[in-house]
């Protein structure tokens, strides 16, 4: 319990940017020995598979980062093909898996964040999916860390959300109000066949950018919420398990579908492990016999509270009673699996 005290006191006093920044030119650095130094013990410290990459040995790679956006072999995340299937964006496990209530999303126990929050502070934004079905997702370390579409889809606006970088692993998530919501953040609402669909992908300790296929990496020059309009005059569509960003350094993916478009696959839970391309639940209007619907137990929601941009201060003082969800299925994780 001390040891948990300490780990998260520190989080609140570690110069988060300056480490990132730190690690990121480390992790950047094309300097032979340095970039094979840190893969080899990389490698051995989380026992990372190199067998699955198109390139298997550390002297393969430019850098560190190289290395860790790599890239896998075409056999080794073969797609669900089935016409109503859910995609796995990502290598990882379920964090927390259910229904968004009264506008808020689970986080852990006796903790829970903002909707508006988590994508930007927009409430028009969130309306779409009030009272739908939410996925948080965590990858490790040893993780693949490129992230892939669920479904097709045409990039509406992509919003990038300046905020901490707390750990995401399960000690903080547990302790942490709001940490989801206060960490800084890109933010992708997609338009789909059939309904939205909202990406966030959530930065973390010492994780150095985010990446997009579209528009590279996401560096604003200052710290300040950022909105792109991507509807005109150059739309981005892509489909159904095409990439579409990548960590360096691991994080978290959080998904959200509005109210009655998905089902999520029933054997899913907080702790289980899933794999890119493999099927994450089902989308109902193309619902097969052999994928019977699971039924949506959410309740009404009420009024959000209003909430403002300053994610840290927001969340910190919101209400944190945790949904009363059967639904929302929760146990912990290892926390070595750390970020």
């Amino acid at each position: 319990m001390l040891k948990d005290d300490l780990f998260i006191a520190s989080q609140y006093v570690l110069p988060h940017h300056w480490l990132s920044r730190l690690v990121g030119k480390l992790a950047a650095s094309e300097n032979t020995w340095l970039k094979n130094q840190l893969i080899t013990r990389f490698i051995r410290q989380y026992d990372v598979r190199l067998d699955e990459a198109q390139r298997q040995h550390p002297q393969d790679f430019r850098s560190f980062n190289d290395f860790f956006t790599r890239e896998l072999l075409p056999e080794a995340r073969p797609l669900d093909n089935a016409a109503d299937s859910l995609l796995s964006p990502a290598d990882g496990a379920v964090s927390q898996i259910g229904h968004i209530q009264r506008g808020r999303i689970f986080q852990a126990k006796g903790q829970e964040f903002s909707l508006t929050e988590l994508l930007g502070g927009s409430r028009p934004r969130a309306e779409d999916f009030v009272g739908g079905k939410f996925a948080t997702l965590y990858l490790s370390p040893r993780d693949y860390h490129r992230v892939h579409m669920p479904m097709a889809g045409k990039l509406r606006e992509m919003i990038y959300v300046p905020g901490s970088l707390f750990s995401v692993n399960q000690t903080t998530a547990e302790r942490v109000p709001g940490l989801f919501a206060r960490n800084e953040r890109l933010v992708c609402i997609f338009d789909t066949e059939h309904g939205p669909m909202a990406m966030v992908l959530v930065g973390a300790m010492i994780v150095a950018a985010i990446e997009t296929v579209w528009a590279g990496r996401i560096t604003p020059p200052t710290r300040e919420l950022k909105v792109t309009d991507y509807r005109d005059p150059q739309p981005v569509e892509l489909d159904k398990g095409e990439e579409m960003g990548r960590f360096c350094l691991g994080s978290t993916v959080v998904l959200c579908f509005p109210d009655g478009m998905v089902d999520w696959s029933k054997e899913l839970e907080a702790g289980s492990p899933i794999r890119m391309g493999s099927r994450l639940g089902s989308i109902r209007a193309l619902q097969t016999e052999e994928s019977a619907p699971i039924e949506n137990t959410a309740t009404a929601i009420d009024a959000e509270p209003a909430v403002t941009t300053d994610n840290a201060e927001a969340d910190a003082d919101a209400e944190n009673v945790s949904p009363d969800n059967a639904d929302t299925r929760s146990t912990t994780t290892d926390d070595s699996r750390s970020q």
